[in-house]
């Protein structure tokens, strides 16, 4: 049996959310894990087959923010940074892929399309109505309505919805900043391709013959390039179209940073001093990352001067401390330094107006392309800082959903709430102690160990300036809030030690030996969260939680009690005690 068909329009899918996130990369995943979590029907556009951008398997870039382990960025970010290390503790980057695939596949109100490009921007006066999408695989053309969109993309493919937006390097008399420029310019930080080699035993070396169209490097060619072989070197500096359009050239870009790759390549593995001889190739991307091309415009721009002053903004809802990372349009044919590093603040505060769009009344945005300048973007544009902001803009978004507010009308009349939900998602608001809720402010809390508990309910969940938040208690031992009645119980609320000061994220280069990241020493691995019902009674579980790998624990309770207590079972590590930065309920 045959079958013959005839077909002249593709097939085509419609789809409606309350918000659309286009771009799965880190920034993009927290945005729209963020919305769905707040309540919203989100669905996340990922035109790649894989989730996280220049931290995917594609192109392996490591995940860095700000400076210094007291001033790690923790909510979603750190969420997924555990669960990785307990699902792949070899540092795996397939399995990391999974990791964040299953984040966003089976998070609830989420709907995932990858290989999804955007291809057209359809709007209205100064709103966009929806979106068409072209996904690879099935061959389906997609329509999506949304009430709101973040464009998480980092190339700004919504721009063409007529909303204002500029690239390149500004005067410093335009904004004051004293590191800009005398006159302006389109010049970008360029893209990446990078390099993992790995260690081999044999003595023999085993030239590398590199193609004939790959560029030949003699040493004098890269001043103050790392051309030497060590497992920590990831060869970012392999870096190139800046003085292009990384959008619209971006084909060609590669092109060439392939000939730059294997032309470095070559230098090393084949120098006559021997320091690449016991080395192979052991990967080489084929997707460049990317570091800057077009930034939105919101009501503020965050500049120099923001950062400088550590951007003690009214309306912080995230946080950097990356220096400013600089690095010259002319890349690797540049003979100077390849980045030039400008002090910043560790931490400054990053403000929800440079996270929607000035003229278009439904665009959001998170990534390397807020509303800052060139300068600005270069601290801002790290992966863990732009996971915060992700998360940031989602908040927001399902918050402007369930209010019918516009993202500008967020800011104007909902700001102390966007902070306080961040907050209780762990979100570090830097100089801003959470609201411990009344009910507990004004209960008794003791803890049977005799330390004292009251760390638990002082509002600081980290250690900062050397200072401890917490409190510490071996397997059986409990924390207990006696309430001066009957009360309805809302939601429970842990925060516990995840060793912020430890790096937890994927490497840049290539593992030479196995690899084997044990979870955080601290963090409770078995607890029991219990209820009294009357004075003097017995306690009753109301949950208890096995293989945990969170730093945030939320508990929905719905319960009436008099007193509630957190019974300390088993640590990751049983030689240590289990360390707890935040315990309290609300009331319902």
């Amino acid at each position: 049996m045959t079958f013959s068909e005839t077909q002249t329009e593709p097939t085509s899918r419609d789809l409606q959310a309350d918000v659309c996130v286009v771009g799965g990369g880190m920034a993009g995943l927290c945005a729209a894990i963020a919305s769905a979590r707040g309540g919203a029907r989100t669905i996340l556009v990922q035109d790649r087959p894989v989730l996280g951008g220049n931290a995917s398997s594609e192109v392996r870039m490591w995940i860095c923010g700000c400076h210094g382990g007291d001033n790690k960025e923790t909510g979603i970010l750190e969420e997924i940074l555990l669960e990785n290390l307990y699902r792949n503790p070899g540092l795996n980057y397939p399995l990391w892929d999974t990791v964040l695939y299953e984040k966003a596949r089976f998070q609830e109100n989420l709907t995932l399309l990858l290989n999804t490009a955007c291809l057209r921007v359809e709007a209205e006066e100064d709103v966009i109505t929806g979106i068409e999408c072209w996904q690879l695989t099935s061959q389906t053309l997609v329509r999506i309505q949304a009430g709101l969109f973040i464009d998480s993309s980092g190339d700004s493919v919504l721009r063409y919805c007529g909303a204002e937006f500029r690239r390149g390097r500004e005067a410093k008399r335009e904004y004051n900043e004293s590191l800009g420029l005398d006159e302006p310019d389109d010049q970008t930080m360029g893209n990446s391709l990078l390099l993992q080699m790995r260690e081999i035993d044999s003595e023999d070396h085993r030239p590398f013959i590199p193609p004939a169209w790959a560029h030949h490097y003699e040493e004098e060619d890269l001043p103050y390039r790392d051309l030497k072989t060590w497992k920590g070197n990831n060869f970012w500096w392999i870096e190139f179209g800046g003085v292009k359009d990384t959008l619209s050239d971006a084909e060609a870009i590669r092109d060439e940073l392939y000939k730059c790759a294997l032309g470095v390549w070559a230098l090393i593995k084949n120098h006559p001093d021997g320091r690449g001889h016991r080395w192979e190739l052991a990967w080489i991307g084929s997707l460049p990352g990317k570091r800057e091309n077009v930034r939105y415009l919101g009501d503020h721009v965050l500049t120099q001067n923001c950062i400088e002053s550590e951007g003690r903004f009214e309306d912080v809802v995230a946080h950097g401390g990356w220096t400013m990372d600089d690095h010259p349009p002319e890349a690797i044919n540049f003979k100077g330094h390849p980045t030039h590093h400008s002090k910043a603040p560790t931490p400054y505060g990053i403000p929800y107006r440079v996270l929607y769009s000035r003229n278009v009344k439904n665009l959001m945005f998170a990534g390397r392309n807020i509303s800052a300048t060139h300068l600005a973007l270069s601290s801002t544009r790290v992966m863990a800082t732009c996971s915060t902001l992700g998360q940031a803009a989602g908040t927001a978004a399902a918050m402007a959903i369930r209010l019918k507010e516009t993202p500008r009308g967020i800011f104007e009349r909902h700001v102390p709430e966007l902070r306080g939900r961040l907050q209780r998602d762990d979100q570090y608001l830097p100089w801003t102690p959470r609201e411990i809720p009344e009910l507990c402010r004004k209960a008794r809390l003791e803890a049977s160990n005799d330390s004292d508990p009251e760390a638990v309910r002082d509002g600081w969940e980290r250690r900062l300036k050397g200072q401890d938040h917490h409190w510490e208690g071996n397997a059986g031992d409990t924390l207990t809030y006696h309430f001066d009645g009957p009360v309805k119980l809302g939601q429970v609320r842990l925060v516990l030690d995840s060793q912020l000061s430890r790096v937890k994220r994927m490497p840049a280069n290539y593992p030479q030996k196995e690899i084997n990241e044990p979870m955080p020493k601290h963090l409770a691995r078995e607890f029991a969260v219990e209820i009294q019902t009357v004075p003097e009674g017995d306690w009753t579980e109301l949950a208890a939680v096995e293989e945990n790998r969170r730093r945030l624990i939320l508990l929905e309770a719905d319960l009436t009690a008099v007193g509630l207590r957190l019974v300390v079972k088993r640590n990751w590590d049983e030689s240590r005690p289990s360390r707890v930065y935040a315990f309290d309920v609300e009331s319902a």
